[in-house]
């Protein structure tokens, strides 16, 4: 049985509201049975089957920011689209709060694809996904497992596993680190469990140092301002369960990521500082319907929400190709 969600019935996004499309608000569950909550945005007049398209990310953020926006847009170019909160975060449901899982929340993206699937309006042999900075991990580690997706694009893609297993820019890639990093989360496991939960810790640093690196600057910018805070969002306000996290750390995602027979699509920003994750992961792949593409001078968070930077034209262009 579904848990029961409590859903905000008001327009809260960073975004505006667009009239091309209907917005209506869904749930489905995933099989861990924990409840997803997603904004659903369907175009207008549509009377035929739609290809649909799931959408997720970024890691910490809510469906009310950039997911919502790359779903509500490619509504506007005629797919049927979801903006879920992944299990533990925003509306979504999962007990404790704040946790995130390469596993449950794999199974998250692939649960879209089980409701997606039995929508009337919607062609089952037609479903994509797009992963946005962490959830563009999770997008090419569903699209690895799930042989019904036939077209995936990540965009901004953050490896969460590699960045926890090895620092950033690999700077931590060695078993003395590995393990002392292992020692310093065990030990704060024994703390917090005498003191009956487990710490919170990540999202973005407040106040900005004036001397942080300028991909902290390039987060803090999104999260901590207009552009792109939202309440429910773990980065603008928050952060996550890091013991809850710790499997990151042996869990590669990207394991059979050269196994994916369907079209991928890597996006990603030439200056964002996590581009590596997005060149390694293209060097994965197998077949000529994979592609890479760059986007001079973008940073990071550009792809988030700048959108007459995010390739939306080429975004359109692989679905169409991809979901026929």
């Amino acid at each position: 049985m579904e848990e029961k969600l409590t859903l905000t019935t008001e327009w809260d996004k960073t975004f505006p509201k667009s009239e091309k499309v209907s917005h209506s608000k869904v749930t489905f569950h995933n099989k861990y049975g924990i409840t997803l909550a997603a904004d659903m945005y369907v175009p207008k007049n549509a009377n035929q089957k739609l290809p649909a398209i799931a959408v997720c990310g970024p890691f910490g953020a809510v469906k009310e920011q950039a997911a919502g926006l790359y779903a509500q847009t490619m509504a506007e170019r005629g797919f049927l689209t979801i903006a879920f909160d992944p299990s533990y975060t925003g509306e979504s449901g999962g007990q404790p709060r704040y946790m995130a899982s390469p596993d449950i929340n794999t199974e998250d993206f692939m649960a879209a694809v089980d409701f997606l699937s039995l929508q009337d309006n919607v062609n089952p042999d037609s479903i994509g996904i797009i992963g946005i900075c962490g959830w563009g991990g999770m997008a090419i580690n569903a699209a690895a497992l799930d042989t019904r997706i036939k077209a995936t694009v990540s965009s901004t893609m953050y490896d969460m596993t590699r960045v926890n297993a090895k620092g950033y820019f690999d700077s931590e890639d060695s078993e003395d680190a590995r393990y002392e990093k292992r020692k310093a989360l065990n030990a704060q496991r024994i703390t917090d469990y005498k003191n009956g939960s487990y710490t919170l810790g990540g999202g973005v640093v407040d106040p900005l140092p004036e001397d942080a690196p300028f991909f902290v600057k390039d987060y803090y910018d999104y999260y901590k301002t207009e552009r792109g805070y939202h309440p429910r969002s773990l980065n603008s306000n928050g952060g996550w369960n890091v013991i809850g996290c710790q499997s990151f750390m042996n869990m590669p995602i990207l394991q059979y990521a050269g196994e994916i027979r369907n079209a991928v699509l890597i996006i990603h920003g030439e200056k964002a500082h996590s581009c590596y994750f997005s060149k390694d992961a293209y060097q994965l792949l197998k077949g000529d319907n994979k592609e890479l593409m760059i986007i001079p001078d973008a940073v990071h968070t550009d792809l988030y929400d700048q959108t007459d930077i995010i390739p939306f034209d080429k975004i359109t262009e692989f679905f169409n190709e991809n979901l026929k």
